[in-house]
């Protein structure tokens, strides 16, 4: 397999969140992989669960990141976010590019098991690639909205080079 570079709006967004080598973070929507690259290459003793829904997802992230699957830093799975029973009980970090998930309809649900998941201190990091600059104020808000009515501290973050907007809950 050719190696793929990460993209840029991934190096930030992952570097944004300081993970720390001791760090359990959950990935929602781990899609290519080169998230779960970024996260696992500055892992040591810590851990990435990353989820998907789809299946193709799901392959692509196994095969880029084996060497972090065969050494157990790396797990993967096909799974929705609501029907997920998070295997790490709790979670430093939880890292999502481009879901929709949490501005496009209610998310509840989903937001308080993060709540339950993440530790005090911990955040939920939710980044989106501005490729509609028009509908930056809605993600920001209802993104926002879902994080706050969880139970979350929200803050804003954008990002002019990469272009990537980061709405972050913090525990």
């Amino acid at each position: 397999m050719a190696v793929q570079a990460i993209p840029a709006r991934i190096r930030w967004a992952v570097d944004f969140m300081d993970v720390q080598p001791s760090d359990h973070v959950l990935e929602i929507g781990c899609g290519p992989g080169a998230g779960a690259e970024a996260i696992c290459a500055k892992l040591d003793t810590g851990k990435l669960f990353a989820i998907d829904r789809s299946e193709s997802g799901v392959d692509r992230t196994k095969r880029r990141n084996q060497k972090h699957v065969d050494v157990g830093r790396l797990t993967v799975r096909q799974i929705d976010l609501a029907t997920l029973r998070v295997p790490v009980k709790r979670l430093h970090k939880v890292f999502a590019f481009n879901v929709n998930l949490f501005w496009v309809r209610s998310c509840a649900d989903e937001v308080a098991l993060l709540h339950e998941r993440v530790l005090p201190g911990g955040a939920v990091f939710l980044f989106y690639e501005v490729r509609f600059p028009h509908q930056v104020p809605e993600i920001i808000s209802k993104a926002s909205a879902s994080l706050a009515e969880g139970g979350f501290r929200v803050s804003v973050v954008e990002q002019k080079q990469p272009p990537v907007i980061g709405i972050i809950g913090r525990r």
